[in-house]
């Protein structure tokens, strides 16, 4: 989770530097900001090697992110972190496009070309996969009322329409 944030905030804020879109680089910054100190906060047990890992590299990577926008700061942070060089010499963080693809979508289903619901299935799930889940929602049956549609169109990672 922690890596596909971090990894996720960088490509967006590398996008936002090179734009000279600074005010959206430090929203996504903060974004992630956010959701680093949200998981630390649930944390009811000592934390497993792995995440201490995982937390370690996101901590990099953001300090290294807000560098070019809070160099004092980020500096002070790096060295909080105990490393011994200087952020500024630290090359810009890799990103590893992997992590940024998602497993799971989320399509809107229509009746009738109307949005009626949403459906969460993996990227990879064939249409016959898709439309056993979409038939399986409760606003889609209520919408049938018992009867089988006529139709249903499953536009590949994109929407569901259904017709009645």
């Amino acid at each position: 989770m922690w890596r596909k944030a971090a990894h996720g905030a960088r490509g967006l804020v590398s996008e936002d530097i090179e734009r000279r879109r600074f005010n959206g680089g430090a929203a996504h910054i903060y974004e992630c900001a956010n959701a680093f100190q949200a998981s630390l906060a649930s944390l009811e047990t000592e934390p497993m090697a792995n995440y201490r890992w995982a937390v370690r590299e996101a901590a990099d990577i953001l300090v290294r992110l807000f560098h070019p926008m809070m160099p004092h700061l980020a500096e002070e942070c790096w060295a909080a972190l105990g490393h011994k060089t200087l952020v500024a010499s630290e090359p810009w963080p890799r990103l590893e496009a992997d992590l940024l693809v998602e497993n799971t979508i989320t399509l809107p289903v229509q009746i009738n070309g109307k949005k009626r619901g949403d459906v969460t299935v993996a990227r990879n799930a064939a249409n016959a996969e898709i439309e056993t889940a979409v038939l399986a929602l409760d606003a889609v049956k209520r919408a049938l009322d018992g009867r089988p549609p006529k139709k249903v169109i499953v536009v590949p990672q994109r929407i569901v329409n259904v017709v009645a």
